[in-house]
């Protein structure tokens, strides 16, 4: 465990996440949310959480070993057609994860996902943050409508709001 990743987490607190993320931005997050849940029966969740506290900090718990808690805590993998997406980001180490259901992950695989947090990554780098998320979720949902694309009645299994913790 590394002192300078503690300190990170510790310093940069959840109060982080609300000042990259303010209501105007969760709000045109989720509006992207929408736009894409509109051109495939996939379904999509943002999540933010400014820094690890507690066990998950002092376990040194990676990011992706996060997102998978929160994958699960959030139930993304009930959806009817296993085509529920969770991107996460862990503000404090700018590190975004992607976790899928097993029926969209099977058609984009680790390369493809992996591709979409390393582009938005980049724009993190540069304090783009909106920008990063948003087109984030473009990348996803245009793999979402290659996939799985809308047909019948879509009922929106989850909600679009991100989750800020």
């Amino acid at each position: 465990m590394s002192i300078k990743r503690i300190a990170r987490h510790l310093l940069q607190h959840h109060w982080r996440a609300k000042r990259v993320f303010p209501k105007g931005v969760l709000d045109r997050i989720e509006q992207a949310i929408k736009r894409g849940e509109a051109s495939h029966s996939g379904q999509v969740r943002f999540v933010v959480e400014g820094a690890l506290d507690g066990g998950p900090l002092f376990r040194n718990q990676p990011a992706r070993e996060r997102a998978l808690d929160v994958f699960s805590h959030l139930r993304i993998w009930d959806t009817a057609h296993n085509n529920g997406v969770l991107i996460y980001l862990l503000l404090a180490d700018r590190d975004v994860e992607i976790v899928a259901d097993r029926g969209i992950d099977a058609k984009v695989g680790a390369e493809g996902w992996e591709r979409i947090c390393r582009a938005m990554e980049a724009e993190f780098s540069s304090g783009q943050f909106e920008r990063g998320v948003i087109d984030g979720i473009e990348a996803v949902s245009l793999e979402l409508a290659r996939h799985f694309p809308l047909s019948g009645s879509h009922p929106n299994e989850l909600p679009d709001a991100p989750v800020v913790m």
